[in-house]
């Protein structure tokens, strides 16, 4: 059986294109990067909940503003985590 030769030319225009996708991936993501920053920044000065906005449920809740149904939301929870009925 003879010997393959390998072309050496070949493979280090293969490893030539590779290495150029990885830093063009590489840049993308750094642009990537650079765009998200200002919204990133502004989403982490934002409470993880509207404090007020829970307030006034509470207090309409209180008052009977708001209905409210314990056997509706519990078979709403177990709908959701997947119980059988």
């Amino acid at each position: 059986m003879p010997a393959q030769r390998s072309n050496g030319a070949s493979r280090a225009s293969t490893t030539a294109q590779e290495g150029g996708a990885r830093g063009a991936a590489a840049r993308d993501a750094c642009l990537e990067v650079e765009l998200l920053r200002p919204a990133q920044d502004v989403l982490r000065e934002l409470p993880d909940f509207d404090a007020a906005r829970v307030a006034a449920l509470r207090a309409a809740l209180q008052e009977g503003r708001l209905p409210f149904d314990a056997g509706k939301l519990a078979g709403l929870i177990q709908r959701f985590h997947g119980a059988k009925e």
